[in-house]
């Protein structure tokens, strides 16, 4: 045996042992701020000459091997670096989109303009104070955005705020920037999240993409707001269409996956709100420290929607 290739194994083996403990690193960290890769090139560089002078010397021998696994696994640093810088990207471009959101919270004392005529020009409604403590935000689409959520608010004496924030036209698609737009800056108790009434096409040519999307938004609503509780309300499959009961379980999946209280409105006529109330003192006891409030909160909405709502537009609307 050769002593001199088996130390310069050796050094090999040495040098190279710190590399796949830093590609665990880096992949865990999921940032490339603390990587230099020039230093990572400058040691790929290294490597390259090491294995052209054992060509040139025709040495082919284990040693060689040693260099081309090391310059696999200083590769892979690479391959981390980059996937790293691609999520660096993503939550700058996050951050910088909450930061613009910030302009629609309704409190006056969270805007800093330079002048009273500049506080001016944002409409009345987006610089009133809430009076109550807490808020629950309603997002969905068309359908949900006729539920008079003031009303039930009133009807049930409720102790905090019910917004409908639901959009005509909303999707998963733009579900994240109309979040971070229009509803980010309300930093909510709750939110209940009814999509999938334009999501149809979609989800039958991609389910894979459906759920990311929606997985996005989720992910999203607990970056900015990582205490929000979060209920997903499915369709209404009231023509019981194969496709809408296979989105239903979709939605089942993500709200299960991402810890989300799942409301599943088949069970809708089941539902009495008004006896839920009488029976466990529902007005005084619906502050938002414990979860069962946010899915008895979504029984209140769609029970009333489902009942007295127009069955053409549900239909329109539930059965995409």
């Amino acid at each position: 045996m050769n002593l001199a290739h088996l130390f310069e194994a050796g050094m090999l083996v040495c040098f190279g042992f710190s590399w796949p403990i830093n590609v665990v690193k880096a992949y865990k960290t999921k940032t490339a701020k603390s990587t230099s890769l020039a230093f990572i090139c400058l040691i790929i560089t290294g490597y390259v000459a090491g294995i052209v002078a054992k060509l040139i010397n025709r040495q082919f021998n284990y040693v060689l091997a040693v260099y081309f696994l090391n310059l696999a696994i200083v590769f892979a640093n690479v391959v981390v670096y980059f996937r790293n810088k691609a999520l660096d990207r993503k939550k700058e471009e996050l951050n910088m989109n909450y930061d613009n959101a910030r302009r629609f919270v309704p409190h006056k004392e969270n805007f800093s303009f330079s002048n009273a005529e500049d506080y001016d020009f944002i409409p009345k409604r987006m610089r009133e104070v809430p009076e109550k403590k807490y808020n629950v935000v309603l997002m969905g689409g068309d359908y949900d955005r006729s539920i008079p959520v003031k009303q039930l608010e009133d009807d049930f004496s409720l102790d905090f705020e019910l917004m409908n924030k639901s959009l005509p036209g909303l999707s998963v698609k733009n579900a994240v920037e109309y979040y971070l737009k229009e509803v980010a800056g309300f930093r909510s108790d709750g939110i209940i999240i009814r999509l999938g009434a334009e999501d149809m096409e979609l989800f039958k040519t991609s389910p894979s993409e459906f759920d990311s999307l929606y997985l996005k938004l989720l992910s999203t609503i607990k970056m900015v707001n990582s205490k929000c509780r979060i209920a997903l309300v499915s369709m209404n499959n009231i023509n019981k269409e194969a496709s809408l009961d296979s989105m239903n379980n979709h939605i089942k999946a993500i709200a299960s996956s991402e810890q989300a209280v799942y409301v599943d409105l088949a069970y809708a006529t089941l539902w009495n709100p008004k006896a839920t109330k009488a029976s466990v003192d529902f007005a005084r006891n619906m502050g938002l420290s414990v979860k069962k409030p946010i899915f008895d909160v979504a029984k209140i909405l769609y029970s009333f929607a489902l009942k007295n709502i127009a069955e053409e537009k549900k239909s329109v609307n539930f059965a995409g």
